[in-house]
């Protein structure tokens, strides 16, 4: 935990008397700095964010009131203590001071000793709840290890001699997301390429995609058709899923041999196709619920020729739901431009493309979803 003589406190007053005695009572214990003004005030905390603001309400031009409510508009000093030092002593003009977000009030002329207890006080909480932050990030980065750990690292090794190429990328709209793929070389002549989206976001997603992602391996090496695949994974979540989430899927089965690609799906959205000399289109729709909610799920799979550049991909909601800051959606319209516009490029740059794009629609706004995009072509080895 932070020691208590690294913090540093901002002292904001446009009495030079008031500061002079908040610098004389606190020197020797914190680090200090000092605004004459709400303006100044807000630039110096955007400079130099402190542990502490010791905060005049009547001030020239932007009050303590104002600053307090920009700090709370902002994510970066949302949690910032503030301490409201007033020669207000109305009971309304207190209750104002906590509902723009103060942590505590004390009116003018103040006891020293006060002040130093009150100011140790907030100094206290705030360390322990850095700390504790600091101590959640570490084990939700090492979560985040352990959940992309899961998921399949080298797909070459997956799809090697397939005449398969395939790409994933993956970005969690968190530390963990619920987001998952899957590219398995079952058989010889049978490559499962998968995409799913569970419910919710944060830990308990992160848990219930290791479960699902665990089954479905298994079961993609024990079964040769996508829809049983899917309605065997159903019926395993939905057996024991008191939280009542669920994954929708989307599963392809490449049949080397056939030269063929069945598709089945479990409440997942219709992936992208791109075949040589035609405009990108989105096909097969899932005809199933999606995957955990109820033993019984009525999913039957789509059968394809495999023509040889055909290219699929495959992506979650955080793609085409993804927002900008005017609420829009990037929607599947954008994404079908995008990938006429990538012309012969590589899986793995059209993925890169796809998430490019949709970070570049986003314009800074808040990743409200986990994003992954899967792409796959076909190109059949030369004998």
């Amino acid at each position: 935990m932070k020691e208590l003589s690294e913090s540093r406190v901002l002292i904001v007053d446009d009495v030079k008397t008031n500061i002079d005695i908040l610098v004389q009572a606190l020197r020797d214990e914190y680090k200090l700095s000092v605004a004459v003004d709400g303006a100044s005030a807000l630039r110096a905390i955007e400079k130099t964010p402190p542990d502490l603001v010791l905060l005049d309400i009547v001030m020239p031009g932007i009050d303590g009131y104002e600053v307090c409510r920009q700090l709370r508009a902002q994510e970066a000093t949302r949690e910032l203590p503030v301490m409201f030092l007033s020669a207000l002593e109305d009971v309304k003009d207190k209750t104002k001071g906590f509902e723009v977000g103060g942590n505590d009030y004390l009116t003018k002329p103040f006891e020293v000793l006060e002040v130093k207890a009150r100011v140790r006080s907030l100094l206290k909480a705030k360390a322990y709840a850095d700390a504790v932050r600091e101590a959640m990030a570490r084990d939700l980065r090492i979560a985040r290890e352990i959940q992309m750990g899961i998921l399949p690292a080298d797909l070459s090794r997956a799809t090697k001699g397939s005449g398969l190429d395939v790409h994933a990328v993956i970005e969690p709209a968190r530390e963990v997301g619920g987001d998952l793929y899957e590219v398995l070389r079952a058989a010889d002549d049978r490559v499962v390429v998968a995409l799913g989206d569970v419910s919710g976001k944060g830990i308990p997603a992160s848990l219930f995609m290791a479960v699902a992602v665990t089954v479905l391996r298994t079961l993609a090496r024990q079964i040769s058709e996508p829809d049983e695949i899917l309605r065997r994974l159903n019926d395993e979540l939905a057996e024991q899923n008191p939280r009542g989430m669920f994954v929708t899927l989307q599963c392809l089965v490449f049949d080397l041999t056939k030269r063929t690609v069945s598709v089945a799906g479990a409440g997942h959205h219709q992936m992208a196709v791109v075949s040589p000399g035609q405009p990108p289109r989105l096909a097969c729709a899932s005809t199933g619920r999606p995957a955990g909610l109820m033993p019984f799920n009525p999913i039957e799979r789509e059968t394809l020729p495999l023509t040889p550049g055909d290219t699929f991909v495959l992506f979650s909601d955080g793609v085409s739901e993804a927002m900008n800051n005017d609420d829009g959606f990037y929607g599947e319209e954008r994404l079908l431009e995008v990938l006429a516009s990538s012309g012969d490029e590589a899986p793995a740059e059209i993925a890169r493309r796809v998430l490019a794009d949709v970070r570049a629609f986003a314009a800074g706004a808040k990743q409200s979803d986990d994003i992954t995009v899967v792409a796959a072509r076909y190109t059949p080895p030369v004998a």
